[in-house]
């Protein structure tokens, strides 16, 4: 049976903390560059390109937390026992 240790679970809340963190200021700087470089010109366009940048944000906030979630995980377990 696998067993779970606080110290990797402390771990993956201070990795996913950090998740949070770095997915605000990388969307930020990612959305403002998208937007100055969008070229939609009607209002269809500018509706998917918009349903695009909200995949986009959801995709990078997944990936960020499984991987400093994960890393966090390890990390704590590795050091805490």
């Amino acid at each position: 049976m696998m067993q779970i240790s606080l110290a990797g679970l402390l771990g993956a809340m201070v990795g996913t903390v950090i998740a949070a963190i770095n997915y605000g200021m990388v969307i930020g700087f990612v959305q403002r560059s998208l937007r100055a470089h969008d070229r939609s010109q009607t209002a269809e366009e500018r509706a998917t390109f918009e349903s695009k940048l909200a995949v986009m944000r959801r995709t990078v906030l997944a990936l960020d937390i499984l991987v400093f979630g994960g890393v966090g995980y390890w990390l704590g377990a590795l050091i805490g026992g």
